[in-house]
C-alpha cells in the first residue's frame, strides 16, 4: 500500500482553516467539463478559507467492469475486459490531457491480480476487494496529474491510510462491506494540516492488518462522510448528477418536487427506503458530528439542492416524499404454534442472522410474520432461499414470493395525519398487499405489493399527496420545472409529428372540436416495425382500439390482418376491407347467437371457457379452433389492463386443458392454435418470449396445434423521455423459440402500439379557474372524450398548440366540462398561460380514445380525421 505521495504544489495552508469534504461520484468524475466544474468548485472552497479535501468514486462503469474482469478471469478469459479497462483510462487520460504513465502501474498490478485469479480458478473476498479498488485508485491518480496542470495544490492520499475498519463481521462482509469507526481523529488532522487541497478514493479502505477492504457498493458516500467526522469538518458536500432528493424519483416522474431541507432522520427514510441519491450509511457519522451534508449537482453546480442539517425546518405533520423499491423478497413464516410462544421471533430470525440475511421489514400478527429481504443488501439466489425455508421449518411454515416491491410515505408524524392520507390509502383498494409496516419513528408508512403495480401507484399517490401543495421552506421546485419534461435523460429528442403537423392540425381544429386526427405515416412506420420481425409470422391488428374505417383501410393495404372481439367488428372489417381478408375472433362471455353469426362470416374462432363446447358442441364440428389459455399471471399499467391471473375473467386456466381437450374432440373440432394474452402497456421484451413458452409446453395436449398467438399489450412511451419497447430484444428472444420449435408459427396482435402515438386529441380551452395554489383549465373535452385518464389514471402529454414554443410560466391541470370529480385529463402540466379558445392538443391518444368515448351528459362523440 505504501505511504502517501509527497504533495504537489505547495504546502502553505494554515491549520486552522476548517476542512470541507467534497465528494464526487462516477457520472461527475467521468468527463474533462465535470473536472472542470471540480476544479472551479475547489477554488471557491479556497476562497471561503476552507480546506477542500476531495473524494472519488471510479468512472462511472469501471467498478461493473471490474466485477466482468473477475467472473472472465475465473475460465481465463481475462484478457479481453482488462484490455477494455486500460484503453478506458488512457482514453480519458488523453481527455484530460495528462500522462498515463501516472496509472501504470495501478494497471500492471490490475493484471497481475487477473492472471492469478486464472491461474487457481477462483476469487477469494480479498482478491475481489484489491481488484474492486483499483477503479478509485486509478481515476484518482489521473485526477490528481490534472489538477496539478490547473495551478492547484493539490496531495493524492491514499484513503487506507486515514480509514482503518474495525474488523467486525463474517469473513466476506468485513472485507467487501467493511465498517469503520466513525469520531474525531486528532492524529489525522494533524497529518492532513499541511495539506491545502486533498484527493483521496471513497469506497476503499484497509483493516487493521494493512490489507485492503472495501465500503461496499455506494461506499464513496460513506466515506466522505466517515473523513468528514474525523476531521470534523465544516460540511460535507455529495455532489451527483442530480440537485438533490426529491418526493419521488424524478428519472421516472417529472412531478416531482425539490426537497430542500430536511433533517437527518428523515434523510435517512428517504434513503434506506429507496432513494438512489444517497448511500443511507453515510448519515450517521454526520447526524452524529452535527455537520451539514448539501447535495449538490455536478451538471448545474448553481443549484442550492438539499440541505440535511439537524436543525432542518421540519413544518407541521406532513408527508415529505415516496420512496419505492423493486425486486424484494417476502419471506412469510406462520404457525398456530407461535401464539403466545415465548422466544419464537427470537429463534427465527437467528435463521436469518446465521445467513447472512439482512431484514428489511417486518409485520407481525397473533400466527405469521412476515419479513421482506432486500436484493441490494442480500445475496437472494435460490439455494439461499431453499436453505432459510428449510432451516425455518422446525419452527414454522415458510413461503417466499418473489417480484415484490415496497412503496413507503416518508415524513413526520405520519399517524397522527392517518386521517388526512385516506384518499391516498383508497387507491390500494384494488392491489394486493402483501405487508404494512408503520416506523416506531413515526417517519414512514411501508406497503409491499406487486412488482407491477408499484410505479403506477407512486405516480397516483404523488398527484394525491403533492398536487396541490405550493413551494414552501421544504418544498421547491419540481424536476420539469428546472430540467423540463424529459426527466434528465439526455438522449436527443424525437420531434413528433404533430409539431411538423401543427399548422393543419389548426386547421382541423377551426372544423370544431374535440376531435381526434391520425397520422397516416405514422401508424405506416409502426406497422413495418413489426412486419420486419422475423420470428413474427403474422400481425393481427386489435381493432378494438381504433375501429375509424380509414385506418382499416390504411392498415389492411399495409399487410396486417385482424383480431376482432364482437360481431360489430368483424362486420365493420368485412364492410370496410373485404371478405377476403383474414379475421380473428376472439369473444369473451358472448351468447351463442353471435358466435354462430360469426362462424357463418368465416372468421377463425378463438374460445376461452369450456361453457361453448360443453352446450353448444354441435356448433364446431369439423371447425379449427384456437383456446386462449390464461398463464397465471397478468402484466400491464393498471389492474384493468391485465388480462391473466385469479383475478381476470379471460382464458382458459391450464389444469382445464385436459377436459378442454376432451370436449373438443368429442365435439368433433381440431385444435390448431393456442392463445395467450397477459396484458396491455408492456415495455419488457422477454413478456412475449415467455408467453410463447408457455404455450409451447401446453403443445403437447394439442398435437395438431401450428399457430402461437402470443396476444398484443406492446407498450407505448406515455410521456417524452420514457424508453420505448426494445424490439430488437423482443424479435432475438422470439427467435429462440422459433429454433426451439421450427413447427410453429407465432402471431402478433397489437392495437396500442400501432396507432397511439400516431393519435392526438384536440380540444379548445372553455374557461380558466383559480382555487388557491391550483388553475383548472377548462377545454371541451373530458371524460366522455378520453376515458383513460379517469379509468387507467393513464398519463397523456399536453401541448400548448396554440403558444407551441412559448415559455411555460404556469402549472395547470386540464378538466373536461363532464358533471363529475373524475373528470380530469391532465395534472400539474406547465404551459405557457392559456387563454380562452386556445387549441390544447393532448398526445398519444390514438388508440382506446374515440373508440372508448360516450354520449355521457349527452355532450356527443367527437369526430376522427386521418392525414394522408
Amino acid at each position: 500500500m505504501g505511504t502517501p505521495t509527497a504533495p504537489m504544489g505547495t504546502t502553505t495552508t494554515e491549520p486552522s482553516r476548517p476542512v470541507v469534504v467534497l465528494k464526487f461520484g462516477g457520472t461527475s468524475v467521468s468527463s474533462l467539463a465535470r473536472w472542470r466544474t471540480i476544479a472551479d468548485a475547489i477554488r471557491e472552497r479556497l476562497d471561503e478559507g476552507l480546506r477542500p479535501l476531495v473524494v472519488c468514486s471510479a468512472l462511472a462503469g469501471v467498478t461493473n467492469a471490474l466485477e466482468e474482469l473477475l467472473r472472465q478471469a475465473v475460465i481465463g478469459q481475462q484478457e479481453p475486459v482488462l484490455a477494455a479497462i486500460r484503453e478506458r483510462h488512457l482514453a480519458f487520460a488523453a481527455e484530460l490531457g495528462v500522462d498515463a504513465a501516472c496509472c501504470e502501474p495501478e494497471l500492471d498490478e490490475l493484471s497481475r491480480l487477473a492472471t492469478g485469479a486464472a491461474l487457481v480458478g477462483e476469487v477469494t473476498p480479498r482478491l475481489r476487494a484489491r481488484v474492486l479498488a483499483k477503479g478509485e485508485l486509478l481515476l484518482t491518480r489521473l485526477a490528481a496529474a490534472w489538477l496539478e496542470t490547473q495551478g492547484l495544490p493539490v496531495t493524492w492520499l491514499d484513503a487506507r491510510e486515514w480509514l482503518v475498519s474495525d474488523g467486525r463481521g463474517n469473513d466476506a462482509r468485513r472485507i467487501l462491506s467493511a465498517t469503520v469507526d466513525a469520531g474525531p481523529d486528532d492524529a489525522l488532522v494533524r497529518r492532513l494540516s499541511s495539506v491545502s487541497v486533498g484527493l483521496t478514493q471513497g469506497f476503499v479502505a484497509s483493516d487493521p492488518s494493512g490489507a485492503t477492504v472495501i465500503l461496499g457498493r455506494g461506499g464513496s458516500d460513506t466515506s466522505a462522510a466517515l473523513l468528514a467526522n474525523k476531521l470534523s469538518a465544516v460540511r460535507c458536500e455529495i455532489w451527483t448528477d442530480v440537485p438533490g432528493m426529491f418526493t419521488a424519483d424524478p428519472h421516472k416522474l417529472p412531478q416531482a418536487r425539490l426537497l430542500k431541507a430536511l433533517d437527518f432522520a428523515e434523510a435517512q427514510e428517504i434513503a434506506t427506503m429507496g432513494a438512489k441519491v444517497l448511500h443511507p450509511r453515510c448519515l450517521a457519522p454526520l447526524r452524529d458530528a452535527g455537520i451539514p451534508l448539501q447535495i449538490r449537482c455536478t451538471p448545474h453546480p448553481a443549484m442550492e439542492g438539499t440541505l440535511i442539517c439537524a436543525d432542518a425546518p421540519g413544518g407541521p405533520a406532513q408527508v415529505k416524499a415516496l420512496s419505492s423499491r423493486k425486486g424484494l423478497v417476502l419471506v412469510s413464516m406462520d404457525t398456530l404454534g407461535m401464539w403466545q410462544q415465548v422466544g419464537f421471533l427470537a429463534d427465527a430470525f437467528a435463521v436469518f442472522r446465521d445467513l447472512g440475511l439482512s431484514v428489511d421489514t417486518v409485520s407481525t400478527s397473533e400466527t405469521e410474520v412476515t419479513a421482506s429481504l432486500d436484493p441490494t443488501a442480500n445475496a437472494l439466489d435460490d439455494e439461499v432461499l431453499a436453505e432459510l425455508v428449510r432451516r425455518l421449518t422446525p419452527f414454522c411454515r415458510a413461503r417466499v414470493t418473489h417480484g415484490c416491491a415496497s412503496i413507503s410515505l416518508v415524513g413526520r408524524g405520519i399517524r397522527g395525519i392517518l386521517h388526512r392520507l385516506a384518499p391516498a390509502l383508497e387507491l390500494f383498494e384494488e392491489h394486493r398487499v402483501h405487508l404494512v409496516s408503520q416506523a416506531a419513528s413515526d417517519l414512514n408508512l411501508t406497503f409491499v405489493v406487486d412488482e407491477g403495480t408499484a410505479e403506477r401507484l407512486v405516480v397516483k399517490l404523488h398527484q394525491l399527496l403533492f398536487s396541490h401543495r405550493g413551494t414552501d421552506e421544504v418544498l421547491g421546485p419540481r424536476w420539469q420545472d428546472l430540467f423540463g419534461t424529459g426527466a434528465g435523460r439526455s438522449a436527443k429528442r424525437v420531434v413528433p409529428w404533430y409539431e411538423t403537423r401543427r399548422d393543419e392540425l389548426l386547421a382541423v381544429a377551426l372544423a370544431g372540436t374535440p376531435t381526434y386526427v391520425l397520422d397516416g405515416p405514422t401508424v405506416d412506420a409502426r406497422l413495418a416495425s413489426l412486419r420486419a420481425l422475423h420470428s413474427v409470422s403474422r400481425v393481427l391488428y386489435a381493432m378494438k382500439a381504433n375501429p375509424e374505417p380509414a385506418l382499416l383501410r390504411r392498415l389492411a393495404a399495409g399487410g396486417a390482418s385482424f383480431e376482432t372481439v364482437s360481431l360489430g367488428e368483424i362486420r365493420r372489417v368485412r364492410e370496410v376491407v373485404g371478405d377476403e381478408t383474414f379475421v380473428l375472433y376472439t369473444p369473451n362471455f358472448a351468447p351463442r347467437s353471435e358466435i354462430e353469426a360469426a362462424l357463418g362470416l368465416g372468421v377463425q374462432l378463438t374460445l376461452d371457457d369450456l361453457h361453448p363446447l360443453e352446450h353448444w358442441p354441435e356448433l364446431f364440428a369439423g371447425r379449427e379452433l384456437f383456446v386462449r389459455l390464461d398463464p397465471g399471471r397478468g402484466r400491464g399499467h393498471h389492474a384493468h389492463v391485465r388480462t391473466a391471473g385469479s383475478r381476470s375473467k379471460f382464458g382458459v386456466s391450464p389444469d382445464q386443458l385436459a377436459r378442454f381437450a376432451e370436449l373438443a374432440a368429442a365435439a368433433g373440432a381440431f385444435v390448431t392454435g393456442l392463445h395467450a394474452h397477459v396484458g396491455s402497456g408492456v415495455l419488457d421484451p422477454t413478456t412475449w418470449p415467455e408467453t410463447a413458452g408457455f404455450l409451447a409446453e401446453a403443445t403437447e395436449r394439442f398435437p395438431e396445434v401450428r399457430v402461437l398467438d402470443l396476444g398484443g399489450g406492446l407498450g407505448v412511451p406515455d410521456r417524452p423521455g420514457r424508453p420505448s419497447l426494445d424490439l430488437q430484444e423482443l424479435d432475438a428472444g422470439l427467435a429462440r423459440v422459433r429454433q426451439a420449435h421450427p413447427d410453429l408459427q407465432l402471431w402478433l396482435e397489437p392495437g396500442r402500439y400501432l396507432v397511439a402515438e400516431a393519435g392526438v386529441l384536440l380540444a379548445t380551452v372553455t374557461q380558466l379557474k383559480r382555487k388557491g395554489d391550483l388553475l383548472y383549465v377548462g377545454v371541451d373535452a373530458g371524460m366522455h372524450t378520453l376515458l383513460r385518464p379517469a379509468l387507467y389514471g393513464a398519463t397523456h402529454p399536453v401541448v400548448p398548440l396554440t403558444r407551441m414554443g412559448e415559455p411555460g410560466d404556469v402549472v395547470a391541470t386540464v378538466v373536461g366540462p363532464i358533471c363529475e370529480t373524475g373528470d380530469v385529463l391532465a395534472r400539474d402540466r406547465r404551459m405557457p398561460e392559456p387563454r380562452e379558445g386556445d387549441v390544447l392538443l393532448i398526445g398519444v391518444a390514438g388508440a382506446y380514445g374515440a373508440a372508448m368515448s360516450s354520449n355521457y351528459n349527452l355532450r356527443g362523440l367527437p369526430r376522427q380525421v386521418v392525414l394522408d
